[in-house]
């Protein structure tokens, strides 16, 4: 007997998927713009359970993100999570610090592999070159 052919029900089961997908992106796309929010094609994709790559296949959804995105206001940040002014000043100048301290350590070991190199080269002069007196006396 012939091993059955179940391909047409992967088949309705993979259209079902993909039917869902679809319905669940659709609103997504649906309550961001109740929302009044600029929606994100990673947060769309989240909050429908698809993945990006899908997301991006479906042309008409992305043309609607997009033109939600051109509607709704860029977010200019969290007020709660918004840097001051001094607060990066100070950032900055820590940072400033901290490639100083780092300049003057790669200065420092430079300094050392110079010499490490320097003595290397100075002992393998003297132990290339040939005793010319210790090769006379055997």
């Amino acid at each position: 007997m012939p091993p059955a052919d179940n391909a047409r029900f992967l088949i309705e089961a993979s259209k079902a998927r993909s039917k869902e997908a679809r319905e669940r992106a659709e609103e997504a796309v649906k309550a961001a713009a109740r929302r009044s929010e600029r929606p994100t094609v990673v947060g769309l994709a989240i909050a429908a359970g698809v993945s990006r790559s899908w997301l991006y296949t479906q042309t008409d959804l992305i043309t609607a993100i997009n033109q939600l995105q051109q509607r709704a206001p860029a977010p200019h940040g969290s007020p709660r999570h918004a840097a001051t002014g001094a607060s990066l000043q100070r950032r900055l100048e820590t940072a400033l610090e901290r490639n100083r301290q780092l300049r003057d350590e790669v200065a420092d070991l430079t300094r050392k592999l110079e010499t490490a190199h320097g003595e290397i080269r100075r002992l393998r002069t003297l132990t290339a070159a040939p005793s010319n007196g210790a090769a006379e006396h055997r």
